[in-house]
Order: C-alpha cells, then sequence, then structure tokens
C-alpha cells in the first residue's frame, strides 16, 4: 500500500485566519485539527511590525489558543535570515516597530545611524527626521532594502494604513536608487518558510501548500516557488478577480473551513465547486486602480525627480 504524502501548510494571517479582530468561521476549527492531526503549518505575514510572540498573543485573544512563537514566521525574520546569510556582519539604520527591531536584534545584526550598509524599511509610524536620516545614509552609499512591497495594509473593512512599501517608495523617489523587497511574492520568504517548515518536522514534510487571500502575493509567491497554492476568498480577493491573473490557484475556497475534515482524514478533498458563495472583502472607495503591492514596479527604478520645478 503507497504511503500517503506528508502535507505542510504555509497559512497568511489576515484574511485567512481573522478579519479585523473576529475570527473567520471555522478558522478556530481549521487550527485545532491541524495541531491535534500533528499536521505541520507555519503561519505565514509580510507584516513586520509583530514579534512572534505578539502573533501568538492575538490569536490568543481571539480563541486560538497553544501556539508558540515557533508557529510564526514574519517578514521581518525573513530580512534578518536574508543579511545575516547573504552579509554576516553587516551594519543597518532601520525604520520600523518591534518585530523588526527584535529579529535583527536577535541575528547580532548592528544598529548604525552613521555608514550602514543597509537601510531596512518595515512597517509602522516613521518621522520626517528619520526619513532624513535613511536619506543620508543611502546618499552615501548604504542600500535600500524594504521587508515587503506592500503599499498599504487593511486595518478595517475600509480602512487602511501605509505599509512598507510605501516608506520605501518614498526613500526611492527622494533618492533616485531602487530599492530591493523581500516578504512576499519574494521567493526567498517561500524558500525560507519552506525549509523551516521541513526543519520543524525533522524532514517529513514531503509538500507544502500556501493557503492565502491575496494573488498578487500568497498565490504569485506559491506559484513561482513551485508550491501549490490555495485561495481563499475570505478576505481581499473575489472570486471575478482571479481570472485577471496568469497566474492561478491550486484550489479556490470560501474560507479554511473547508479544509477541516480534508486535514482529520487526511483524504483530499474535491475540485473547485463552480458556485462558491460570496464573501465580503475589502474594496477600496477611491477611484482607480489600486494595488496593495505594485508587483509591475518591483524592478522598474523610480525616476529621482528634479530638485526644483
Amino acid at each position: 500500500m503507497m504511503e500517503k504524502m506528508k502535507t505542510g501548510y504555509l497559512i497568511d494571517m489576515d484574511g485567512v485566519i481573522y478579519r479585523e479582530n473576529n475570527l473567520i468561521p471555522g478558522a478556530a476549527d481549521f487550527v485545532k485539527a491541524l495541531v491535534t492531526t500533528g499536521t505541520p503549518f507555519l503561519f505565514l505575514t509580510n507584516n513586520s511590525a509583530p514579534t512572534p510572540q505578539d502573533l501568538a498573543v492575538r490569536l490568543n485573544h481571539l480563541g486560538i489558543a497553544g501556539l508558540s512563537a515557533r508557529h510564526f514566521y514574519t517578514s521581518a525574520l525573513n530580512t534578518a535570515d536574508f543579511l545575516s546569510e547573504t552579509d554576516p556582519g553587516c551594519t543597518v539604520f532601520a525604520i520600523g516597530e518591534g518585530g523588526l527591531l527584535t529579529a535583527l536584534q536577535e541575528r547580532k545584526i548592528a544598529s548604525d545611524a552613521i555608514q550602514p550598509r543597509y537601510v531596512v524599511v518595515g512597517e509602522g509610524s516613521t518621522t520626517l527626521d528619520r526619513l532624513t536620516k535613511a536619506h543620508e545614509c543611502i546618499e552615501r552609499g548604504a542600500r535600500l532594502l524594504a521587508t515587503n512591497p506592500d503599499n498599504w495594509c487593511p486595518v478595517g473593512s475600509d480602512k487602511t494604513r501605509p505599509g512598507a512599501g510605501a516608506t520605501a517608495a518614498f526613500l526611492e523617489a527622494s533618492t533616485g536608487r531602487t530599492a530591493y523587497y523581500l516578504g512576499k511574492p519574494n521567493g526567498y520568504m517561500f524558500h525560507r518558510a519552506r525549509r523551516k517548515l521541513i526543519e520543524l518536522t525533522l524532514n517529513e514534510t514531503q509538500q507544502v501548500v500556501m493557503i492565502g487571500d491575496t494573488m498578487e502575493t500568497d498565490i504569485r509567491g506559491a506559484f513561482e516557488s513551485g508550491m501549490l497554492s490555495y485561495l481563499v476568498l475570505s478576505g481581499s480577493t473575489q472570486f471575478e478577480d482571479v481570472v485577471d491573473h496568469v497566474y492561478q490557484p491550486t484550489r479556490i475556497l470560501n474560507s479554511v473551513a473547508e479544509l477541516i475534515e480534508e486535514v482529520k482524514t487526511g483524504k483530499p478533498g474535491g475540485s473547485n465547486s463552480g458556485s462558491l458563495a460570496n464573501c465580503n472583502s475589502f474594496r477600496s472607495s477611491k477611484g482607480g486602480l489600486r494595488h496593495q503591492t505594485d508587483v509591475f514596479a518591483l524592478h522598474k527604478p523610480r525616476p529621482r525627480p528634479a530638485m526644483t520645478k
């Protein structure tokens, strides 16, 4: 008898597990099924502001208990991994919050406001003084690195805030330099997350599936990394928008609730239904095209505008 392939899951959070401060129906039972069956999983998020411990506490408050820091991999951790692997001993000037600063400190990457090798940009509030300092560091030769390319992040059903991509774009415009963007959909984020998942399960994981709600980051990154991908319609993507993309998810689901029995029984589910229920998703009321991640511009340097008109 052929042995069943061991499947592990990389799971986005906002739009997949919760929206604002409310769990998506079925999310708690889905995570419980993963834990009780010993199914390998890792939460994967572009948000560099919280630490893994912060995320575990948040899920506990929302009703998902028993998770620890090892269940989370953020773009801040990915950035620290990238720097320690590609340029050990480097120094950085960082714009970001606790998650980014803690990740850099844990990798022994020193802070340097005089002659850093990198300016690293993450989520969070900043000041014009710190942006000016970052600008000066880049002009003196520091390379610009962003934890993720998200221009904005949802904070409510009709409210957003600027993301790391927006701050990086500010510095790209002021310096004429092009940032390198980590996080989803960069393949380095997916490869490192897959490696961590496999290490946690002592090489038992043979197949990794990405579950996400965003075509431009979750599904594209999984596709380009050679992973299976499940798109859930409980977040930022509507069913009719999927066809707009060249890359396509392996499966489309209303929510992770549809995977509960599959995880419990170990038997793969059926093919996609043609009558998927409509789910509420974030829609900007502002006119024009507004992409959370401007993936088409990641490799196009922005021209530096003239100093005066």
